[in-house]
């Protein structure tokens, strides 16, 4: 590496286009296009009797309108399960248009194409729907009892079913550890429903070329390769005449790794049966009841542990609402019961899940996706040992710690890529004294004994975790240097606002001993890059991050070797430093980058002074080889891949003091510290970025964040009206440090970082609210409201 980028906090490139209103998002395209909009369920569980359309079909300007019946072969049929699994053994996923019966409130039945989104909103109020109600299942204790069933054919409501249990060392399962354990606790612990918000919901917009029997579709999505593949089966058309974009997306968060949604199916069919542009977009009340939630389980906990707060035993049974339908499987549950063990040494660990049918909107990951629920579980049962045996919080976990030297370190499980879940780096003692020392750990009992005296109530919790990022299968890269010198940087996977332009373009500079201001980068376009995964899982880095390194040293290998013809001298000897390839040690012998891209490529014409170089005539090459090598390609340009053995394993640790007001119960956050590991970080400015937004979201789901459900399956809440995010006002200023244990698992030693800040939050909050208050915080979120009912022993 011949340049510093890698590891500065390079300023976001994307930053100055987007805030100065320059971004592209969905709904900037198609002004001019046809409108959908849907007739959505206002029922959560009904048997549709009659749909009647005829007041709709007079209105001037009404296109088309569409119900299932109208649907052909594909396109009818159920979305697909994406994700299946031996244990998801009654999966089931859900119609484009409701077929006979809707199972959640907001489950699109009717789509409506018309001249403009006002008019065929207006339509939509005119098609008239009638149903034969059924008994709505809401929560999870109603939805076990199994008295009444969401799907018919679902016994119990059962989706899936699912054990792993790794024993002791010496051979004892988790219940005989637990039994034969100095101390045991039992307890019930709660996560409620909450849900992302991106600041654009989700929108398609398609456009049919009918002389080229040709498909482009602009998604705000997190998988457009995927989404081309799944509406290439769909819509029966060949992969190459599908090309999907993600434009700028607006947030994305999880919600938008699922694919196809209704809407990505029935626009683009839409549009190719009218032969006319129609585009969607999301309005925020379809956001809260037609895209997906996330977070609710019910959790059991057995631990057993010695006289140190060592864990010698430990089970847990989880029940996860997993709503109506499970289009993304069971990643969720899968991803609690395997991170919940997080940083520990555990003697005996058993975990049950079972996923849950309810007739509420599906749930699907959401950033955290499974660990903030695992985080929450391991990280309270941390507290309720220190607490039964009378010692420091953090002396109980140091006592559980796997240890430096332990690396790689073997849980015994397999995780949610299909691998085993294997830690391959980390300190977790060194991450603790870290954050001791941050947040003024060991200095708290006196700032509480001081406020005490003024009528104060302070507080202090920690919590860690540990978090699977880099999932495979694989990403890739592309890398062009054109005549004039400049890098284009391509890969499949999309960007939602987490700085890839940045990055990407730091690491190909870095690679290629370039400016930064030569390197442009392309992501979510498969007209530049067809094969991709998806961005989630905070995987980006780690996966089209190391793609890109791989793909610019192959480049790079190639523009020395002809650099070195050019300057008859070896390739090894060669060192690229600031666009110019030259011999170490003799700067004057050297030859710009963007002429060494022009002898790359061989030609018969001459398109300006430059291109001379490359002409036949002009090439000093040797006449016994073609002008091309055996194995070669004109042009300085190269792609590869990277697809990783199994997943790496950042960790961090967080801490917070809070404080709880006496008479209003309010709940204020004083100092919040986080500690993170990600690995070699590329730019620590970005990785603080994604902490800081992280952490913002995990406030949201502690304290604020809550979908709430009546008897009737009616959300209540389905508005920023009475949907609670903190504003900027509500998150506190975020201490950050960080430790850097690079992975030995990929080229460029980095992990993910991108779901970080938000995982240990609601047990950190938890955790401090209940030294304040010296209750038991056994539910999350807690709102001013649930602490006061708590005081009066009321619970909630």
């Amino acid at each position: 590496m011949t340049t510093k980028l890698f590891g500065e906090p390079v300023r976001r490139r994307e930053d100055a286009r987007l805030i100065s209103g320059q971004g592209r998002y969905l709904d900037d395209l198609g002004q001019h296009a046809l409108a959908a909009a849907f007739v959505r369920s206002p029922h959560a569980h009904a048997r549709i009797t009659g749909i009647d359309v005829d007041a709709a079909l007079e209105v001037d300007g009404l296109v088309a309108i569409y119900t299932w019946e109208d649907l052909p072969e594909g396109v009818c049929e159920p979305l697909p399960l994406l994700i299946p699994h031996p244990a998801l053994t009654h999966g089931r996923t859900a119609y484009p248009l409701a077929r006979e019966v809707v199972r959640h409130v907001g489950e699109p039945i009717v789509m409506v194409v018309a001249r403009d989104r006002y008019l065929a909103e207006d339509i939509c109020s005119l098609i008239e729907v009638s149903y034969e109600f059924l008994k709505p299942v809401i929560g999870l204790e109603e939805a076990v009892s199994g008295a009444h069933l969401v799907h018919e054919d679902v016994p119990g409501n059962v989706g899936a079913h699912l054990v792993q249990e790794v024993p002791s060392a010496d051979g004892r399962s988790a219940a005989e550890a637990i039994a034969a354990a100095p101390h045991t606790l039992s307890f019930r612990l709660d996560i409620e429903r909450s849900a992302s918000m991106p600041l654009e919901g989700k929108g398609v917009y398609a456009r049919w070329d009918a002389d080229d029997q040709s498909l482009r579709i602009y998604s705000s999505t997190q998988t457009s390769t995927s989404v081309r593949m799944a509406l290439a089966a769909k819509l029966g058309l060949p992969l190459p005449k599908v090309e999907v974009i993600a434009p700028d997306v607006g947030g994305g968060f999880g919600v938008k790794i699922v694919h196809p949604w209704p809407e990505e199916v029935l626009v683009p069919w839409a549009a190719r049966v009218l032969g006319q542009e129609i585009k969607w977009t999301e309005d925020r009340r379809e956001h809260f009841i037609g895209s997906a939630h996330e977070r609710a389980q019910v959790q059991h906990v057995q631990v057993g542990f010695d006289e140190a707060g060592r864990v010698l035993g430990l089970s847990v049974e989880i029940l996860h609402d997993h709503g109506a339908y499970t289009h993304y499987g069971i990643i969720v549950p899968i991803i609690t019961s395997t991170q919940l063990l997080g940083p520990y040494r555990i003697g005996a660990y058993r975990v049950e899940f079972s996923s849950i049918y309810t007739n509420t909107v599906q749930v699907t990951p959401y950033r955290g996706a499974g660990r903030p629920q695992a985080a929450f579980c391991m990280e309270r049962t941390m507290d309720k040992i220190a607490q039964h045996l009378g010692l420091d919080r953090t002396e109980v976990r140091a006592a559980n710690f796997i240890q430096p030297d332990q690396f790689p370190y073997d849980q015994g499980m397999i995780f949610q890529d299909g691998r085993p879940l294997i830690y391959d780096s980390g300190d977790y003692p060194e991450s603790l004294r870290k954050l001791k020392d941050l947040i003024g750990w060991d200095d708290f009992p006196a700032l509480r004994e001081s406020a005490r005296a003024d009528g104060r109530r302070l507080g202090i919790g920690l919590g860690c975790y540990v978090e699977g990022t880099g999932v495979g299968p694989y990403e890739g890269g592309h890398i062009q240097i054109t005549s004039d010198g400049r890098v284009h940087v391509s890969t499949g996977l999309t960007s939602q606002g987490q700085g890839h332009e940045t990055v990407f373009a730091q690491i190909a500079a870095t690679e290629l001993g370039v400016p930064i201001d030569r390197v442009s980068v392309v992501t979510g376009d498969t007209r530049r890059f067809g094969y991709a995964v998806g961005t989630f899982a905070s995987r980006a880095a780690v996966m089209s991050g190391n793609a890109i390194a791989l793909a610019c040293r192959k480049v790079r290998e190639k523009a020395l070797r002809v650099a070195a013809d050019a300057l008859e001298a070896d390739p090894r000897d060669l060192e690229i430093t600031d666009g110019v390839v030259h011999v170490v040690g003799a700067p004057a012998a050297s030859i710009p980058l963007a002429t060494v891209a022009v002898l790359s490529n061989p030609l018969r014409y001459a398109f300006d002074e430059e291109a001379k170089r490359a002409t036949q005539f002009a090439s000093t090459g040797g006449m016994d080889r073609p002008p091309v090598s055996e194995g070669e390609e004109p042009g300085l340009e190269g792609k590869d891949y990277y697809s990783p053995i199994r997943s790496t394993f950042a960790s961090g640790m967080h801490a917070a003091i809070v404080e709880t007001d006496p008479d209003t119960a309010e709940i204020r956050i004083l100092r919040y510290a986080v500690v993170h590991d990600c690995g070699k970080m590329i730019n620590p400015m970005l990785v603080e970025g994604q902490i800081h937004g992280g952490v913002a979201q995990g406030v949201g789901g502690a304290l604020y964040e809550k979908m709430v459900y009546d008897d009737h399956g009616q959300l209540l809440n389905a508005s920023f009206m009475d949907f609670l995010m903190p504003y900027a006002t509500e998150i506190p200023h975020i201490e950050t440090d960080h430790l850097e244990t690079p992975s030995p698992l990929n080229p460029l030693g980095i992990k993910g970082a991108g779901e970080a800040g938000v995982i240990p939050v609601s047990a950190v909050i938890a955790a401090a609210i209940e030294d304040a208050e010296g209750l038991p915080i056994d539910r999350m979120p807690i709102s001013p409201s649930d602490l006061h009912a708590l005081r009066q022993g009321r619970g909630r």
